[in-house]
């Protein structure tokens, strides 16, 4: 070829939206050596998709079939006749989505239903319903304390706990993991403060045992604190009527704040608070979550309340579920297995390294069976583990393979 035609022949013309394109890509570069980092130190997750509704202690993932220990429909009704019924039943009443926020277009008429129906359950003068849990918790604490105020909340507390704490603006006093001492030197120092709360979850999320509520409440009495519980995973499995760790441990009218969810044991979606109606009544004025995020679909809430019906009419779902959790600590406890404190149907094996958690996890995978590996920024570091969930329909055969896979493997 003529090598002064080659020579004058216009660069490529890259379109702006090229450019801009390359631009960006260059500014959000860093990400890809972030996510290099993560997986090098075993901290990398990576999507995955369930193909089939949690029945039976199973589930389908990425085409293969496992006993599921990973969901949290502890009382397994999430998938159950009733609910599904209930949704069927209603969505030809009421359609699909709300249209907007319960301040601008009203509440439906279930969600006033549900509403009712957990205040009676709860034994309270109100309920308030949220789009999720983790609005109910952020919603409820930014609107009882502000700047000036003071927040102590257990350093295991869940994370909507946490980011409500920070973006409430109130000062943040963290004591360590169930300490009541700590806690009681933190209130005894922060008198100068205005209002005080003592936030924390009732039944711990990836440790499965129960605060020390009656002396959480004590300490709230001596020095004018005021008390918040989420419930989150305590609602409709502890207590003789399954209102969680409050009614377990008999400080129910002690408590100021409850916070649950629908989305756990309860097998639907979304959270609550109860109290009373000046509280419910201050939290819908006032909670940002609440004020500025589209109700969640009535069916929900029929669903919903199918399923408080369950929780009350067929309370041997959470007994015989709480018996096999016994069991099974008992059986993983004799095989030298670091199970924390856990005293619930929320079990922890502690690995300690994420590297050798998602190895043990995926050797019971190999198994066929699903235990999802916990690692930092969920848990210490450290502290990376095994978290067991038991359902009520998981049957002793999934069990006793569960054990011997765990064994297997020490």
């Amino acid at each position: 070829p003529d090598r002064r035609f080659a020579e004058s022949r216009p660069a490529k013309q890259h379109s702006r939206r090229e450019i801009e394109s390359s631009c960006m890509s260059n500014r959000l570069s860093w990400i890809e050596q972030e996510l290099a980092t993560l997986e090098q130190q075993s901290l990398l997750r990576v999507k995955t998709t369930r193909e089939s509704p949690p029945v039976g202690g199973l589930v389908q993932v990425d085409g293969r079939q496992f006993i599921n220990f990973g969901s949290n429909d502890y009382l397994g009704i999430a998938a159950s006749e009733e609910l599904v019924q209930a949704v069927h039943h209603t969505i030809g009443q009421v359609g699909f989505g709300a249209g907007s926020s319960p301040l601008v277009n009203g509440r439906g008429t279930l969600h006033r239903k549900l509403e009712t129906e957990l205040a009676i359950f709860e034994g309270t003068e109100s309920a308030l319903l949220f789009p999720t849990g983790y609005a109910a918790n952020v919603g409820t604490i930014c609107s009882i304390v502000g700047p000036g105020d003071v927040v102590c909340s257990d350093q295991l507390n869940h994370a909507s706990i946490i980011d409500g704490c920070r973006l409430s603006g109130a000062r943040i006093e963290v004591y360590p993991h169930r300490n009541v001492d700590r806690l009681a030197e933190i209130l005894a120092q922060s008198t100068s403060f205005g209002r005080r709360l003592i936030v924390t979850d009732g039944l711990f999320s990836m440790d499965g045992d129960i605060a020390p509520l009656n002396a959480l409440c004590a300490l709230a009495e001596k020095f004018e604190a005021m008390v918040m519980v989420d419930e989150a995973h305590a609602t409709g499995v502890l207590g003789d009527n399954g209102r969680g760790s409050c009614e377990s441990s008999g400080v129910e009218n002690r408590v100021d704040i409850r916070v649950g969810t629908l989305s756990k044991a309860l097998g639907t979606f979304g959270g609550f608070v109860v109290g009373s109606e000046s509280l419910t009544r201050w939290i819908f004025n006032r909670a940002r979550p609440y004020v500025f995020s589209t109700a969640q679909p009535e069916i929900i809430a029929a669903a919903s309340s199918a399923a408080l019906k369950i929780v009350v009419e067929q309370p041997h779902r959470r007994t015989e579920l709480l018996n096999r959790a016994t069991q099974l600590r008992k059986q993983l406890l004799t095989a030298g297995f670091d199970l924390r404190d856990s005293n619930s149907q929320i079990i922890p094996v502690v690995i300690g390294r994420p590297d050798e958690t998602i190895r043990l996890s995926k050797h019971l995978m190999d198994c066929g069976i699903y235990v999802p590996a916990i690692r930092p920024p969920s848990v210490p570091a450290g502290a990376s583990r095994l978290r067991i969930s038991l359902s009520y329909d998981h049957k002793e055969p999934q069990i006793e393979a569960l054990v011997r896979g765990l064994i297997a493997k020490v």
